[in-house]
């Protein structure tokens, strides 16, 4: 096992240079990952799992018409000005958490190669550490400390650590998926025997997926190097990791079986800006009640509405 391998990991990288197509048109003047999810955007409640995780440095590869993305985690002047002589604590208050979070770098993708070429631009900010991996399409409630336990898993065993959510065969496809043995920890902390991307459900190795939280080795990056392009010609992570397994590197997966909120597509975004509205003692009293009554309203399907 290689000395950088055990090192505990200090840095993630949070990969948001995507075009966000599902969510035209709204996107072409607002990133995805700044749609709000109640009232703070995706890639905050990211930002925040990896620092109370630990991770107090956060490395942001982004694309072209992202810069709104730096904007949001700088400080604005005149904003804080403005709140404090209205005396407005509590917007102030919320105003600095967003830049006061993590120290945040940012990087530019050239060009979109896919999520392993993402990840390659950061290298020369990782060094020789392992480090995380959040892919802002995946929300984990702050209650449940999946990317902690993936982080303790690292430094027992070394090499990388991937998340993992059974999603039902059916599903699987959409996925990277993998095949697995039981480990001595037991539970929900497995071996990872196989990697294989977005494969068809008949020759999947199980229902057991990769969702959007990673802990790599330093050596992706030499491998990345040299993985080529794969499904949708693009660079894959899941390709690199199956060739660090085939190498006999540690590959480890913690099955995930708590609240994720998924925001990648239009109708799991809304159910996560409910599910989460629904949580806060602010909103969701009010939000209950009137749910409730909107659900009862509502004519039985097939029934006419006029």
């Amino acid at each position: 096992m290689s000395t950088s391998s055990t090192r505990p990991a200090r840095k993630a990288v949070i990969p948001v240079a995507g075009m966000g197509t599902r969510f035209l048109p709204a996107t072409k003047a607002v990133p995805k990952e700044l749609l709000p999810v109640v009232d703070r955007p995706a890639l905050q409640y990211i930002v925040e799992e990896a620092a109370r995780a630990g991770l107090p440095e956060v490395l942001m590869v982004t694309g072209r018409n992202k810069a709104a993305i730096e904007d949001f985690f700088d400080r604005t002047p005149e904003l804080e000005a403005a709140l404090e002589k209205k005396g407005d604590a509590s917007r102030l208050a919320a105003v600095h958490e967003s830049t006061e979070v993590a120290q945040v770098h940012f990087v530019r993708q050239g060009e979109a190669r896919g999520l392993g070429h993402a990840v390659l631009q950061a290298a020369a900010f990782v060094g020789d550490e392992p480090f995380a991996v959040l892919l802002g399409d995946d929300l984990i409630d702050a209650r449940d400390h999946l990317l902690e336990q993936m982080l303790t898993v690292q430094a027992q065993h070394g090499g990388s650590v991937v998340a993992l959510l059974d999603v039902g065969r059916e599903n699987i496809d959409k996925y990277g998926a993998v095949a697995v043995e039981p480990t001595a920890d037991g539970g929900d902390v497995v071996a990872i025997t196989g990697l294989v991307e977005k494969p068809p459900v008949d020759e999947a190795p199980s229902s057991l997926a990769i969702i959007g939280r990673y802990v790599l080795a330093p050596e992706i990056f030499e491998v990345l190097r040299k993985t080529p392009p794969g499904r949708g010609g693009e660079i894959q992570l899941t390709d690199a990791l199956a060739t660090l397994v085939e190498r006999g590197a540690p590959v480890h997966g913690v099955v995930f079986s708590g609240r994720r909120y998924d925001t990648g597509d239009k109708l799991d975004y809304l159910k996560a800006v409910i599910q989460l509205a629904v949580e806060r003692d602010d909103l969701g009293p009010s939000l209950r009640g009137w749910l409730r009554n909107f659900v009862t309203e509502l004519p039985a399907e097939g029934a006419s509405s006029s």
